[in-house]
């Protein structure tokens, strides 16, 4: 699974990550032939703010546009927004910024967070 080919602990909850996927204002995906190669989603209050909580490619096809191509997209319903926010962290900084997003002035992420992989 995607999840899993990154060591995302959401795939130790299939049930809620399954229902958190459906319950997103968009979803993505992405293939080749039969087989996801990734997919992104999005919370939004329609008008104003959205949200992308997950942004994931599986490793193998990382580096290839597939990112890219799901965030084009995103901005496709959501590129006239007044704000668009995501977390990045590692590698993915870099890949966020070179699709215009920029540090949110001076904020911090903060969470409360139950997975392990991070």
């Amino acid at each position: 699974m995607l999840y899993k080919a990154n060591s995302w602990s959401s795939a130790d909850r299939p049930d809620e990550l399954y229902k958190a996927l459906l319950n997103s204002h968009s979803f993505v995906t992405a293939w080749d032939s039969d087989r996801l190669v990734g997919l992104g989603n999005a919370i939004s209050d329609g008008y104003l703010v959205v949200y992308y909580p997950h942004l994931i490619v599986h490793p193998d096809y990382h580096g290839k546009g597939v990112g890219r191509l799901i965030l084009s997209r995103f901005q496709e319903k959501y590129g006239s927004f007044h704000q668009q926010i995501l977390v990045a962290e590692g590698d993915a900084i870099e890949f966020y910024k070179k699709q215009g997003f920029v540090k949110a002035a001076d904020t911090q992420s903060m969470w409360i967070y139950k997975g392990d992989d991070h």
